[in-house]
């Protein structure tokens, strides 16, 4: 409940109003507030989208923008560039409209035209069907894969925590700040006592920071998805640190180039599959083959 409070306190009172009159189950399962202009509010709940009523205006947009950044989104430049914006609480921005670009990319995006506002979730205890598997003998590193808004951040954070309680240097490259939630400085979830966090860097870039600077035993990474973070996390794993990361995928999928470069590089020794089962999370450990 506190995630999606969390969430729906970005949006102007009259949308606010409205998020809140969802029955409480249903808060507690919503996954995404997705905001477009000219359309109605909807909540993402159990992967499938419901309609909240209403109509999105450009103030609208602006409104939830403006509170997601403290009323400085020229100050967020570099999050909008990447396509998100990090708000209070673990709230993660997703944002859509007309992008600006030069030679080096996306340089902004103007005219916002939809908003996705991700309700922050901690699970405590929802590693423990799959805990004992991936740490006999100690741990090695584990993918997580799954479609996605299905779970894999929530089960990773997790995860970082169980990891540092037991007593492991924990090293979290947080892009976009979901992990931890970073927020001035401090954590809106608890992540464990020996977890060191870089926010808002990119991901490769902040891998090989944390390797030279904390000494991280493990390193932990959401959504690897180019082969700048692929060659990062293969370096960690050439220097002997454990690696606990996350990409988009599910059985019967067809694997990106990236996760079947990593599998065959012998990188995860542990694969952990989050799947829908009626409208349940349910997690799978399997031995990577070539481990």
């Amino acid at each position: 409940m506190e995630g999606y409070l969390a969430a729906a306190a970005l949006l102007p009172a009259d949308l606010r109003r409205t998020a809140m009159a969802l029955p409480e189950e249903d808060m507690g399962r919503c996954e995404e507030l997705r905001l477009r202009r000219g359309r109605e509010m909807t909540a993402l709940i159990a992967g499938r989208e419901y309609g909240l009523g209403g109509v999105i205006g450009e103030n609208d947009l602006r409104a939830v923008t403006e509170a997601a950044t403290s009323s400085s989104l020229h100050a967020a430049g570099e999050q909008l560039r990447r396509g998100f914006l990090a708000g209070p609480h673990g709230v993660r921005v997703g944002v859509c409209g007309t992008a600006v670009t030069d030679e080096h990319g996306v340089t902004a995006i103007r005219e916002i035209s939809s908003l996705a506002i991700r309700v922050p979730r901690a699970m405590p205890g929802c590693a423990d069907g799959v805990w004992g598997e991936l740490t006999a003998g100690g741990f090695r590193s584990a993918l997580i894969s799954s479609p996605p808004g299905v779970g894999k951040t929530t089960l990773l954070r997790e995860l970082i925590r169980r990891l540092s309680v037991e007593g492991y240097r924990v090293a979290v490259a947080d892009e976009r700040g979901e992990l931890a939630g970073a927020w001035n400085g401090e954590s809106a979830f608890d992540v464990g006592p020996r977890t060191d966090v870089l926010t808002g860097a990119p991901k490769a870039l902040a891998a090989g920071m944390l390797l030279r600077a904390m000494n991280p035993q493990v390193l932990a990474m959401d959504e690897a998805a180019d082969e700048g973070e692929a060659g990062a996390l293969l370096a960690a794993a050439g220097a002997g640190v454990q690696v606990l990361a996350t990409v988009h995928g599910g059985r019967g999928m067809k694997e990106s180039a990236l996760c079947r470069a990593l599998l065959a590089a012998g990188v995860f020794h542990k694969r952990i599959w989050v799947e829908l089962r009626g409208g349940r999370r349910v997690y799978t450990v399997e031995r990577v083959p070539c481990a």
